[in-house]
């Protein structure tokens, strides 16, 4: 059952963190230890600082370009993306958005929030990058939380957390449910797959009625992907029905770039409740019996204009 979240309070000015006089003092043996590492590798360390929110130690440091790697469940690379950054940094010769980096194995740089801007420096020939170095090594999976450089669409949230999930799986014996900060939406987890095996995959008309069931797993987190891909394989199956319905309807010569989300809204039995105790795999059953069903003959072209963008959902 959905609840109403609590509006935060807001807080006191300046109740808060540490005042700007107190960033600076002497650094504790981890962060010393972390600046050797820096020097190690062939970066440089510009400042050690007390981070004013929470007064967490950060170092800034330019790092060897080389030895900087985006965290390996990052979405891909968008080329037009990178372009149009390479060719403002070309033009202003300056850098001003630190990447935020953790150190791993020996040599190896991650950043969770900076590939295009890595690859663009990469592209200009750059030779060293400067990055805010943070020792908590669990901020590389915060990657939809850090990211700021390019907003995130359904389909690379949905690859980036089935990425990052079966990375965490390989060493965690947590349950899913304990990675909801990482992962965001539980209904991720289930598109992720999907994406994966159709990149063309159409996860936004679905997930208004996924998200209203799904939630994540008290099981341990391998387990719970196993439990999730074969959810995805519902859902494609389901998904190969909607489009055999959309056929259908084109074949009437009904044309519009809301059939998907009109046909989905339609066999969506949970559309108008206002609770539902209906399970993900139960409600996508549920569709998929009700798309076997659609009757294209009672579908009248302006009530699909009616619905417009409002059923469309986000890509």
């Amino acid at each position: 059952m959905a609840t109403r979240k609590k509006r935060a309070k807001k807080a006191e000015p300046g109740s808060r963190g540490l005042a700007a006089t107190d960033t600076q003092a002497p650094p504790p043996k981890a962060i010393v230890e972390l600046q050797q590492r820096v020097a190690k590798d062939g970066g440089t360390v510009l400042a050690s600082y007390r981070d004013p929110l929470g007064g967490n130690w950060l170092l800034l440091a330019t790092l060897p370009i080389e030895r900087v790697q985006p965290t390996p469940y990052q979405r891909d690379l968008s080329a037009a993306h990178l372009k149009r950054m390479a060719n403002v940094l070309d033009k202003l010769g300056y850098y001003l958005d630190p990447i935020i980096a953790t150190a791993e194995q020996d040599g190896v740089w991650w950043t969770p929030n900076g590939s295009h801007r890595l690859a663009a420096l990469k592209q200009l020939g750059g030779r060293a990058i400067t990055a805010l170095v943070v020792p908590d090594r669990t901020l590389a999976f915060q990657i939809l939380a850090l990211n700021t450089e390019k907003a995130h669409n359904l389909k690379d949230k949905s690859l980036e957390v089935i990425r990052m999930a079966r990375a965490l799986a390989v060493d965690s014996d947590k349950n899913e449910s304990a990675f909801a900060m990482e992962f965001e939406e539980p209904v991720l987890l289930t598109l992720g797959p999907c994406y994966e095996q159709n990149g063309r995959f159409s996860g936004g008309a679905y997930r208004p009625a996924l998200a209203r069931v799904e939630e994540f797993a008290e099981q341990r987190l391998d387990k719970a992907l196993k439990a999730r891909e074969q959810r995805a394989q519902q859902l494609l199956a389901l998904d190969e029905r909607v489009t055999a319905v959309i056929a259908a309807l084109k074949g009437r010569g009904i044309q519009s770039p809301y059939l998907r989300a009109f046909v989905t809204a339609r066999i969506n039995p949970i559309r108008f409740a206002k609770t539902t105790d209906l399970s993900a795999d139960e409600l996508l059953q549920k569709m998929t019996a009700a798309a076997a069903k659609f009757d294209v003959a009672k579908v009248r072209a302006d009530q699909i204009q009616a619905s417009g963008p409002a059923d469309a959902a986000e890509e």
